[in-house]
């Protein structure tokens, strides 16, 4: 039973991560429309683009990969806690 579970989370995370990947290209994507030629990493500090700052569909991807990353790091727990 134990494997099962592993196996499942294992298939879990393997899906969030691919959601993670996803979400990340679209929010590059959208943060681009706004500010042209910005990058995987100025996308880690999106403050610092006044025409992100209040774009409230930026908000609302950024907020849904944070969720997509909260899952995942549950996950991991999860996994590393059966072990």
């Amino acid at each position: 039973m134990v494997h099962r579970q592993e196996d499942a989370a294992g298939r879990l995370l393997a899906m969030l991560l691919a959601m993670e990947e996803q979400q990340h290209a679209k929010l590059l994507a959208l943060a681009r429309q706004s500010v042209p030629g910005m990058t995987a990493d100025d996308l880690k500090n999106p403050d610092d683009w006044r025409a992100l700052h209040h774009d409230p569909r930026f908000e609302y991807e950024d907020g849904v990969l944070a969720g997509i990353r909260a899952a995942a790091a549950a996950v991991r727990r999860v996994v590393a806690e059966t072990r």
